[in-house]
């Protein structure tokens, strides 16, 4: 099944508003419907691709069927952009200006390594995608002419080392798929983001991805072991071994390139045996900045539930934490911050640590609030996207972005970012709701996930530019990352440029040169184009 070309998911999960949130989003933000009627994906008419005969032969010739080379305008369409806001309200009003030239679907490590050579040729610019689900513009390259390189074909499970627990994974396998395939053998790799449903296991390796899980089981990058790169000279192999002194560890160059330096065709990751008990609870804590405490403590000094979120004051009264219950907490007073602990394992040992991890959380302030609010969170943890189109298709705008700082940074973090988007946005004549929660703890620090919601303006797009920018202000002045586990694309790439500094750019931009010479991977997407 192919995601919503004009949104996110399964189409059959997408829902209407209830009119009660329709009628708070009228009162509380002055959000009006849109009246430019909605668009059928039939009514879109991309252009027509440049790309000649010869150009499309030898793509052809590489996947070994022109079957495997779509240039139809449905396929173009779904292949344009990615998932950010901005990405569905410029393809949900026919704008087609970063549509490829062709889809091609290669099935083998040799046939993208042919493609690339076959686009090198042709000069088109090449974009691996995986789920399609980039929130910071990294399907969208500075280069005119592009294909998109699908690797939905490239889904199998290679190998399973049951004695080392590792397993060898395709580029183009989906995180369910995965997770099912995992299962059969008593093991789960314990990634959850909140992409889960429709991301690959390339695009989690190439965006450095986070799971919602990650307090018990790492973070993404921390989970690969190996990688496979097919670039236009060569094929690159990293990680022979659980860890190794034999030099730079080249993964670090892979992870997070986001297509910028070659195709990612394989990825080794470490794996878990299946938990065999799975418990959410929830905890009321007075304020944001008492339960931002409470976590550090668990972060720092255990035992650390396998998962552990905290939403604000503002997330928790509208419900956000919980979006299939969005609204049910306004109104009340004695809302405070609601935190989600999640314990995965044995009984004995999710028995031993949510025991423990209560006696810290309830000495920090904490109110048990039962399993109730936990499994609600987890019952809709992947529902919020399907929310956000829903608030955009009544007139609303919504979006998220996160970052990252050491503990003593965070409070500055949070405000800074809050009042960037907060000021931004009311002089522009569209005051937000600014919700934000701690989505994954470290022992030296946490991400903040920030949500925004309010009136579109009159060029929603346009709207929302100069409060991302000022977010973005927000975060290099506070001390934070400009992203935690979004990725770098091109929305946060100038940024990212100044967060890394001069000469850690040119030091990458010598890596993409010997190994894209002619720049024809993914252009602009991280670096800078030359």
């Amino acid at each position: 099944m192919d995601m919503l070309w004009n949104g996110w998911g399964d189409p059959a999960k997408a829902a209407p508003l209830p009119d009660s949130v329709t009628g708070l989003l009228r009162d509380l933000l002055g959000v009006k419907p849109r009246s430019a009627p909605a668009l059928a994906l039939e009514d879109i008419e991309p252009p027509a691709p440049t790309a000649g005969p010869a150009a499309l032969a030898a793509l052809a010739e590489a996947v070994g069927d022109a079957a495997h080379v779509r240039t139809d305008p449905e396929s173009r369409i779904r292949h344009t952009r990615g998932k950010s806001t901005p990405d569905l309200l410029r393809i949900r009003a026919g704008d087609t200006s970063d549509v490829p030239q062709a889809v091609v679907l290669p099935a083998t490590h040799e046939e993208v390594l042919a493609v690339l050579r076959a686009c090198a040729a042709h000069g088109l610019a090449a974009v691996p995608f995986g789920g399609g689900t980039s929130v910071v513009g990294g399907l969208a390259p500075e280069r005119g002419a592009f294909v998109a390189l699908d690797l939905r074909r490239m889904n199998r499970l290679l190998d399973l080392d049951t004695v080392s627990r590792t397993a060898v994974l395709q580029p183009g396998l989906r995180a369910p798929e995965a997770e099912a395939l995992l299962a059969e053998q008593g093991f789960t790799l314990g990634h959850f983001p909140q992409s889960f449903e429709w991301a690959s296991i390339g695009g989690f390796a190439a965006a450095r991805s986070s799971g919602q899980a990650s307090a018990g089981y790492g973070r993404f990058d921390e989970m690969v072991l190996g990688l496979t790169l097919a670039t236009p000279e060569g094929t690159l192999e990293t990680g022979r071994a659980p860890r190794s002194a034999a030099g730079p560890d080249l993964r670090q160059l892979i992870l997070g390139s986001e297509g910028a330096f070659g195709v990612i065709t394989s990825v080794t990751v470490r794996v878990r045996p299946l938990p065999e008990a799975r418990i959410y609870e929830g905890w009321r804590f007075a304020s944001f900045e008492e339960g931002a405490a409470a976590l550090r403590r668990l972060a720092q000094d255990g035992p650390r539930p396998t998962v552990l979120r905290l939403s604000d004051e503002t997330e928790t009264l509208i419900g956000l934490a919980s979006p299939d219950e969005i609204g049910t907490s306004l109104g009340r007073s004695d809302a405070g911050c609601l935190a989600v602990t999640g314990y995965e394992g044995t009984p004995e040992e999710t028995a031993h640590r949510r025991e423990h991890a209560a006696a810290v959380l309830t000495a920090a302030g904490g109110t048990p609030l039962g399993a109730e609010p936990g499994e609600r969170w987890a019952h809709g943890r992947f529902s919020a996207p399907y929310l956000r189109d829903a608030l955009l298709d009544v007139g609303a705008f919504a979006e998220t972005l996160e970052t990252a700082a050491f503990w003593s940074r965070v409070p500055e973090l949070y405000a800074a970012v809050r009042a960037a988007l907060t000021d931004t946005l009311t002089r522009a004549g569209t005051p937000p709701l600014v919700m934000c929660h701690i989505s994954h703890v470290y022992e030296n620090g946490a991400s903040l996930y920030f949500t925004v919601v309010s009136a579109q303006g009159e060029d929603p797009v346009a709207h929302w530019t100069p409060a991302k920018h000022a977010a973005n202000e927000a975060v290099l002045a506070a001390g934070g990352t400009i992203s935690h586990h979004h990725g770098v694309g091109t929305d946060h790439r100038d940024w990212y440029v100044r967060e890394a500094g001069e000469l850690a750019v040119e030091a990458l931009r010598a890596v993409k040169r010997r190994l894209d010479p002619d720049g024809l991977l993914n252009p602009g997407v991280l670096l800078p184009t030359d």
